[in-house]
């Protein structure tokens, strides 16, 4: 009896070192990222940007082509909403600053515009919420449809402020998939990872509070210009743009920061053969498709190179560019995480 008891609480014994490790890391890389992105808000995303911003798009294609059944069932009508909603959104967003630069619209007209490209996000959200539920018949989730026609209600009051809503809220996504990961495959872990979570509004409190009283940073070139409109500083003129900055650089960093560093680090069996395109469920089953998951791996590595070289050529064009294109990736995390649910 005492030998079975001990093998029954040895493996929790054993996890609970590794996850004040966990602990220790997660705190201290809030705290820093905190600090750096309060300290030099500006100089940071630049660097910031430049280093991860490709990268982590790698991990996260991975992550989901991880995820990607090979058969799809009776998840096809999913599916099939979440890529067709996925490419019609995306090419849609990359289109509007071609029509904004190319029409005459009046700023109402424009608002118009993204309200309406918002509503179809929300209603493509909907039915992939509405398609998933009916795949977990014991959850209820009828609740949802009030928010659904509160939130379309409040983009057609303020499109913009929607929109920006959705800066900020895309890099906790991240924070989301790590949650679901760790309750998947180390509970220890998160049970500590979501007392952790109790660290960021603390945070972001504190970050608020010391710097709301700044005086907004200098844009007098394009490059910081555009970061500081990125962050809201056009929508929010009242509020400091040192701290829209500060605040939307420390959410993007913990993002980076999960996809490329707590993810693979977690899975460290599989990160050990993380070019293997064997380890992809859908390249490795008989009926998968090895070779369009190596294509598109190797497509995705020179993107990630090209996006660096345009980087050191043309940092700032580069950077309109790539958080255009990046729309699909924020679009794309809504069906897996679904999924996940």
């Amino acid at each position: 009896m005492q030998s079975a008891v001990e093998l029954r609480t040895w493996p929790t014994a054993r996890a609970v070192p590794n996850a004040r490790v966990f602990v220790a890391i997660v705190v201290l890389c809030t705290i820093a990222s905190a600090a750096f992105a309060s300290w030099l808000p500006l100089q940071v995303s630049i660097v910031t940007v430049f280093l991860f911003a490709g990268p982590h798009n790698w991990f996260e294609l991975r992550y989901f082509l991880m995820r990607l059944p090979v058969r799809f069932g009776r998840s096809r009508n999913f599916f099939l909403t979440a890529f067709v909603g996925l490419g019609v959104l995306t090419l849609v967003y990359v289109s509007l600053p071609f029509v904004y630069n190319a029409a005459t619209w009046s700023e109402e007209a424009w608002s118009t515009v993204i309200a309406t490209w918002n509503t179809a996000l929300i209603v493509w959200l909907g039915a992939l919420i509405w398609l998933r539920s009916k795949q977990k018949p014991r959850a209820n989730w009828a609740w949802l449809i009030p928010l659904g026609l509160v939130l379309c209600s409040l983009n057609w009051l303020g499109p913009n402020f929607f929109s920006l809503a959705i800066v900020y809220v895309h890099p906790l996504v991240a924070l989301w998939f790590l949650d679901r990961h760790l309750r998947r495959t180390k509970p220890v872990w998160s049970r500590a990872y979501r007392r952790c979570l109790c660290l960021l509004p603390l945070v972001l409190v504190g970050m608020i509070w010391q710097l709301s009283q700044s005086s907004s940073l200098a844009d007098n070139n394009g490059l910081f210009w555009r970061i500081t409109q990125h962050s809201g500083a056009e929508v929010l003129p009242q509020v400091s743009s040192h701290l829209l900055v500060s605040v939307h650089l420390f959410l993007e960093m913990l993002h980076y920061a999960v996809w490329i560093v707590a993810l693979p680090l977690i899975g460290r069996a599989a990160a050990r053969k993380f070019w293997d395109v064997k380890t992809v469920p859908v390249a490795r089953h008989p009926k998968g498709f090895p070779r369009l998951v190596a294509a598109g791996f190797v497509i995705a590595f020179v993107a990630v190179a090209a996006l660096w070289f345009g980087f050191s050529i043309d940092y700032a064009t580069t950077r309109d560019v790539y958080f255009t294109v990046a729309i699909a990736h924020v679009l794309a995390e809504a069906p897996f995480l679904l999924r996940m649910i």
